[in-house]
């Protein structure tokens, strides 16, 4: 009887497709498993197998499977069931959740190669660009399109490949490339005539007179252990080699002579030797006392929120869960919010679990992370995973315990591309999959979470002595407005400041500046005309970066040089305005040219070593003033800062959106934390234009409570979270005049649905990107209604809109509980 296997692409369909299986290869078809099959004219992907049963498809004529590419599944059970639940409540496709779950390497992808005609007609007139291919593709018959370019130094080559093909030159045809390539290691063998003792003693009578030959044979009977009881150890060319002093072509010409063989070994990019570990640390009173609170509340409740103020000593309470949790027999996923962080906490944890833990992040090679996610599908999977927001979706077998620490940053929400997850919630529901428990930890909670706890869905457990009763850091605002006024400040710092930062630095102690804006300055500006540069496919102005001399819009990546003197008047006065983190780097090495100076935005840190490296350049003190972005806030434990400068709340006070003062509280709370940790009281400088602002005074005060109450208090009176859910759908368009009459009438049929929960159509803060305008409609859901059925009526309303002949090109997506 005919199999047929039910299939996800990694493409945004809103079903799975069908394909029939060859008899050849039906029973070695397992769920879970990656095929390779083809799917429009010619174009073949890696689909992942979601079913196997008789029943042909209705409606159209199934295309054949072309090939299996794995003996076991890839996905365990429970990851399609999490994957579903991602795909129905972010309001994507399960193709999506693919996309972005899996290492690229996993994937395989569909390559154009040419192929040379042997047969073609050479009285055919060619053209110069022709005749160059055809050239190159005598001396080899098949080559991909990327790399006829790269060999023939031409650019845009698609027009001249058609052309060939037109005159029947060329053949076209799809090749699958394989990404992942395991590592392979060369390594040397005596041949089995070689290891005849009788044998070895002639080869070592011959070789008197080739003594670096003889050198190499000697050397690898040592580090094989040939003559020992030990069983023989593997010996790989190049230490061989290195250990001799040798040239290749000495163990060559021991190649020719039968004594030595050459041979590949796949080996793992993972770090799996075995490390010394130490004992974990014993918890004070304090600690132990929120330790046993937590597992107390765990026999009642699935999730829990440890609220503790920065620097009471968290990251130990997860230490002795995480051992828990390993006894029992279960594994530990450690979610964190930025790359930064793994560095610091990867040596604290693995001083204590050594290769029990495992990382996985986007900063990993491909390679190393499919090696990762192979190595989790065995028995032998890590105990312990550190990762960021992705690691939700790599397969576990025993889950027991998911740690989300700083819980309330925004980095845990994927924006772009879809699924547009946030990495709390999901792995609260990924927990409740497994029956293991979550742990939220912060300083300064999401109002959402902690409404939670204090309603009795979360346990609550608070810790609010500081390690070694280390005092929280004095807070001191300095109103920048009236120092401008008066034109007292020198550039964005403040007297106050620099006065601080000279002594900090006297006394051989160090300064961290936040500045929550990257590049050099904001905006450039004529000073005649006011002309500002735009990007020209996004509504944004560029940004000026110094260090490479251009503006880029951080938005599409599109660069533009900076001119001499403006386009529209042709001033040549073009003026700075606003400031960036690598502005406040170039002034300070101005006003202390003695200091040690780093900074830590994305630029700056483009790859995982970057990191590294800043971190441990400051721990090692080998830098004074670290300058940074919000990376420099999130729960780094540096022992000698002893000053904080916070350049300019404003920016995060005025931002549009309605969680903007409760980012700012956490912003500024949480940078505040980085000072003072260890030796003494630290100080922190607030810069400000508002200085009776509440969120101001909440901040210095360390009260929390005042500010979740009257966020409480004002989101309940205009409907948002955690009273109301949000749902904002996004309407995308090249024609702006289109867009518009889209947006009002899918807002109009969402209304007739939804009744006043929709507002909008508005257009969103940049209101074009990539030379696509936006609309955004938000849709408030109260939080006892059915999320279910609501998705349900908004991709119906979708689909109305998209079948209608007027807006067949509309692009709409949604953002689940934006955050």
């Amino acid at each position: 009887m005919k199999k047929f296997a039910d299939v996800i692409l990694p493409l945004p369909l809103p079903k799975c497709f069908t394909y029939s299986i060859p008899e050849d290869i039906a029973n070695n078809i397992k769920i879970g498993c990656r095929i390779i099959v083809p799917f429009g004219r010619k174009k073949f992907y890696t689909a992942i197998v979601y079913n196997i049963h008789f029943s042909a498809p209705e409606g159209y004529e199934t295309k054949e499977v072309a090939t299996i590419l794995d003996s076991e599944p890839i996905l365990l059970p429970i990851q399609f069931k999490f994957w579903e639940w991602i795909s129905s409540y972010y309001l994507c496709t399960q193709g999506d959740v693919y996309k972005a779950a899996l290492p690229s390497g996993l994937k395989l992808e569909s390559e154009t190669i040419v192929e040379y005609n042997p047969d073609f007609d050479y009285s055919v007139q060619l053209s110069e660009k022709e005749q160059i291919l055809i050239n190159l593709m005598e001396n080899k018959p098949e080559q991909s399109v990327t790399l006829l370019e790269k060999e023939s130094g031409l650019k845009n080559l698609l027009p001249t490949i058609k052309s060939l093909l037109d005159k029947e030159a060329i053949f076209i045809k799809e090749e699958l490339k394989r990404n992942y390539q395991p590592k392979v290691e060369i390594r040397v063998r005596l041949t089995d005539y070689a290891k005849e003792e009788t044998n070895l003693q002639k080869i070592f009578d011959e070789l008197k007179r080739a003594q670096k030959q003889l050198a190499l044979l000697m050397k690898y009977l040592e580090l094989s252990h040939f003559h020992s009881s030990k069983s023989i150890k593997e010996v790989s060319k190049k230490e061989l080699i290195k250990k001799t002093d040798a040239l290749p072509a000495a163990l060559n010409s021991l190649v020719d002579k039968n004594i030595f063989e050459v041979y590949k070994q796949e080996i793992g990019r993972l770090d799996t030797s075995e490390k010394p570990t130490l004992e974990i640390n014993p918890l004070n009173e304090y600690q132990q006392q929120a330790y046993q609170e937590i597992l107390t509340s765990f026999k009642k409740k699935n999730v829990c929120l440890l609220h503790g103020v920065t620097s009471s000593g968290k990251t130990e309470i997860y230490i002795h869960l995480i051992e828990r949790t390993i006894k029992e027999g279960k594994q530990v996923l450690y979610l964190l919010p930025e790359i930064a962080l793994t560095t610091q906490i990867t040596e604290r944890l693995k001083r204590v679990f050594g290769n029990k833990l495992g990382i996985y992040h986007s900063k990993f090679s491909d390679a190393e992370r499919v090696e990762i996610w192979r190595k989790q599908l065995g028995n032998d999977g890590y105990n312990i995973i550190l990762g960021v927001r992705s690691s939700i979706f790599l397969p576990f077998h025993k889950l027991g315990l998911v740690i989300v620490d700083e819980e309330h940053e925004n980095t845990y929400k994927q924006y772009d591309p879809t699924p547009r997850y946030h990495a709390r919630n999901a792995a609260i529901v990924l927990a409740s999959l497994y029956g293991a428990k979550t742990l939220l930890g912060t300083a300064t909670p999401s109002v959402e979470t902690y409404y939670n706890a204090t309603k009795g869905k979360y346990g609550l457990v608070e810790l609010n002595e500081r390690y070694k009763d280390i005092q929280l850091p004095e807070i001191l605002p300095v109103d920048i407005k009236e120092l401008a006024r008066k034109k007292r400040m020198n550039g964005q710092f403040s007297p106050f400041l620099l006065e601080h930062v000279r002594k900090a630095l006297e006394n051989k102690e160090q300064v961290i500046l936040f500045q929550n804006r990257r590049g050099f300055a904001p905006m450039i500006e004529c000073k005649t005309c006011g002309w500002v540069p735009r990007c020209k496919n996004c509504d944004v102005s560029l940004t000026y970066h110094k260090g490479i001399n251009q503006l880029t819009c951080h938005y599409c990546g599109y660069t533009y040089q900076l001119p001499r003197s403006c386009p529209a008047c042709e001033g040549v006065e073009l003026v700075n305005r606003g400031f960036g983190t690598e502005k406040v780097e170039d002034d300070i090495k101005t006003i202390f040219p003695e200091a040690r100076v780093a900074r830590m935005d994305l630029d700056t840190t483009r790859t995982r070593t970057a990191y590294e490296k800043i971190i441990a350049n400051f721990e090692q003190r080998k830098t004074d003033i670290l300058i940074g972005t919000q990376m420099v806030s999130k729960g780094l434990d540096f022992d000698n800062v002893s000053v904080v400068g916070i350049l300019n709340a404003d920016t995060m006070l005025n931002y549009p959106d309605f969680r903007s003062y409760e980012r700012a509280y956490q912003l500024m709370a949480q940078v505040s934390g980085r000072a003072g940790r260890k030796n003494k009281q630290g100080l922190v400088i607030l810069q400000t234009k508002s200085i009776d602002h509440p969120i101001i005074h909440q901040v210095i005060a360390n009260n929390y409570q005042q500010m979740f109450a009257s966020q409480l208090a004002e989101r309940q009176m205009f409907r948002y979270p955690p009273y109301y859910r949000l749902v904002y759908v996004y309407l995308k368009n090249r024609n702006a005049d289109l867009l518009d009459t889209m947006a009002r009438t899918m807002a109009e049929r969402l209304r007739s649905i939804f009744g006043n929960r929709v507002l909008g159509p508005d257009n969103p803060p940049v209101a074009r990107i990539q030379m696509l305008f936006i609309k955004k409609i938000i849709v408030k859901i109260e939080y006892n209604a059915s999320m279910e059925k609501a998705r349900a009526l908004l991709l119906q309303v979708q689909k109305e809109m998209i079948e209608d002949e007027r807006f067949k090109s509309l692009i709409v997506y949604y953002d689940v509980d934006p955050f």
